[in-house]
């Protein structure tokens, strides 16, 4: 058995891997110090390195702690601290399997390939299961703007997260091979391999944004804000829709006098008509009037009632000639927060499970929408973290639009968390993302992860801007899902074969053959063993 490395740190493992997820944390927005990203995945690998999978599963318990709790703060603004801190265990729960796996793979060779893989593959359950899953998190949504993004291009978020995660291990490496006072070339070719993750991913910048430049567009997005904080705004539905219906009039203003330029088609956010304007003739009445006001088409996130004692979350074309007319239905309703799966049990747990008085139904089809004569892919509020979704309308689409709303959450980091998902998605798409946040903020990203324009938050705003659409793919939308499933099934191969290797057969994976040196050359011999030795060690970690 190999020698932990946690007694060169003077014997605080717990404190290690509590600040491994600060650390990481501190690398998500608002604060966005993504180089806090590998140096935490580096701090969770040297204080498993050696040791058994009981160990390795309680340091993952304590990182996934430590970073969840302080990440998933949000959840508690509106419903106080119970279900926050449940979500938060639950989430950390994943890490403990992923720190149980870590001390075992790292006795392989390649052993930061399959570290790396195995990250990816804690993400990769995180985000389906259960309840669908709730990919917040994972480490390339702490990456929206750094030398790490580009990658998002050539292989989506998970090759990003791939990244991050290959280079803290070789970080991880680089330190056991000077703790051990290893040979200088050694630790100086685990140091370059280190450096080199990032700077390929800053050199591989040139290729984002990829695909051919078609018609520019100009877009209006409209933030009418809502009158109060917290859940609560919901008992105030009317205002909220006054709030846009008066922005989208004042909007029209300015372009009937010249001091904007006329959009193609205006983004109202998510729950902007929380009244169900198909069935409510005052909301219809105010839509349709803004719509011929700005004399363009709206896309309006509205509530709508049924069937029977559902509702469902939608975006909906307004046309100012013809009304409303394409429709699309949110495919992945919130658990516990737009629908109540085990009621019973939540309503044991919380009494705030009954705020859900209706569930939300889900809707089946991909968010396709066309619109003023473009397509568009349309996806609503969380929608925008789930891989799968955001492909099925990135694909067939120039322009992607997140529908928001986010003043359930009042000022926290939620808002910036999604954000930063909203800039990843552009990189990985090639495409032009416009966020439409009821409350902020709202945005308009290009195809590069730039941001362009963007609204304060809680303040009335009206974002105008010209953005290309683009018709063409990144290697990430041909390949789809093949990096994430590629690298998960490598990572839980990986796990399977050094559990055969260590349980089953009772032994250590074989070592590579030694070279046996003449018996008269005894120096030669000595320096062979040397070698040898120092290469097994350098498999871990």
């Amino acid at each position: 058995m190999q020698a932990s490395v946690a007694p060169v740190f003077g014997g605080y493992p717990v404190m290690l891997s509590a600040a491994a997820g600060g650390l990481l944390f501190l690398a998500f927005p608002p604060y966005g110090f993504w180089p806090l990203a590998p140096v935490a995945v580096a701090l969770l690998s040297l204080v498993v390195h050696g040791r058994g999978t009981a160990w390795g599963a309680g340091q993952g318990l304590i990182f996934g702690v430590t970073f969840f709790v302080p990440l998933l703060s949000w959840t508690g603004s509106a419903v106080g601290p119970v279900p926050w801190l449940l979500l938060s265990a639950a989430e950390a729960a994943y890490c403990v399997l992923l720190g149980a796996a870590l001390p075992l793979v790292q006795r392989l060779r390649w052993a930061p390939l399959w570290v790396a893989c195995l990250w990816v593959a804690e993400e990769w359950l995180r985000s389906r299961w259960p309840f669908g899953g709730f990919p917040w998190g994972r480490l390339a949504f702490g990456q929206p703007d750094s030398w790490f993004t580009p990658y998002a291009a050539y292989g989506g978020a998970p090759l990003v997260t791939f990244a991050v995660a290959l280079c803290g291990v070789l970080l991880a490496r680089c330190y056991v091979l000077a703790a051990r006072r290893d040979r200088p070339r050694r630790v100086l070719l685990a140091a370059t391999a280190a450096a080199a993750v990032p700077v390929i991913g800053l050199g591989a910048a040139a290729g984002i944004g990829t695909g051919s430049a078609g018609p520019r567009v100009t877009v209006a997005v409209v933030q009418g804000n809502v009158p109060r904080l917290g859940l609560d705004f919901n008992a105030q539905r009317a205002a909220v829709l006054d709030n846009h219906v008066q922005q989208t009039l004042e909007l029209a203003s300015q372009v009937r006098s010249g001091r904007l330029p006329r959009p193609a088609f205006v983004i109202w956010p998510e729950n902007s008509s929380d009244i169900d304007p198909l069935a409510n003739p005052d909301a219809r009445r105010l839509i349709g009037a803004a719509a011929r006001a700005v004399g363009v088409p709206i896309l309006v996130g509205a509530v709508l009632d049924g069937p029977r004692d559902r509702v469902r979350n939608v975006g909906i074309v307004w046309d100012p000639a013809r009304g409303p007319g394409q429709t699309y239905v949110k495919r992945h309703p919130v658990p516990f927060a737009e629908y109540m799966p085990l009621r019973p049990i939540a309503r044991a747990v919380s009494k705030e499970a009954d705020r859900v008085r209706r569930d939300f139904l889900a809707g089946s089809a991909p968010g396709r929408l066309t619109i003023a004569g473009r397509r568009i892919g349309d996806v609503i509020c969380f929608e925008v973290a789930y891989d799968g979704l955001v492909r099925d309308v990135a694909r067939t689409s120039g322009l992607i639009v997140v529908q928001t709303n986010n003043a359930t959450f009042e000022r926290s980091g939620e808002t910036y968390q999604q954000l930063a998902m909203g800039r990843l998605r552009a990189v990985e798409y090639g495409r032009t993302v416009v966020v439409a946040a009821t409350s902020g903020v709202s945005a308009v990203i290009g195809p590069d992860g730039a941001m362009l324009d963007q609204s304060a938050v809680f303040s009335p705003d009206v974002l105008v801007r010209t953005v290309p659409l683009r018709s063409g793919l990144t290697l990430a939308a041909r390949l789809g899902a093949m990096p994430e499933w590629s690298a998960s099934l490598a990572g839980i191969a990986a796990v399977g074969w050094a559990a055969v290797g260590w349980t089953q057969w009772g032994r250590r994976i074989p070592a590579p053959r030694r070279r046996v040196a003449p018996a008269r050359d005894v120096q030669g011999t000595q320096d062979a063993r040397d070698e040898e030795e120092a290469e097994e060690e350098t498999q871990s970690v």
